[in-house]
């Protein structure tokens, strides 16, 4: 049991050594389009749920 432990982490070891991790440039530009991708989302979500909320206060009336 040991030891296919100690293999799993030898492999996830040798596995994280192949990766290509981006640089700090990438990272932070990467993130900046997120922020404005989600900020762009939440004004669309927030001025569909204003009008619905206005067109069922409307109906209900």
């Amino acid at each position: 049991m040991l030891a296919k432990a100690k293999t799993f982490f030898e492999d996830v070891q040798a596995e994280l050594a192949k990766v290509t991790w981006p640089t700090r440039k990438e990272t932070i530009s990467t993130a900046q389009v997120v922020v404005v991708i989600i900020v762009i989302i939440s004004l669309y979500l927030g001025a569909c749920d204003a009008v619905l909320t206005k067109l069922i206060r409307s109906i209900l009336r």
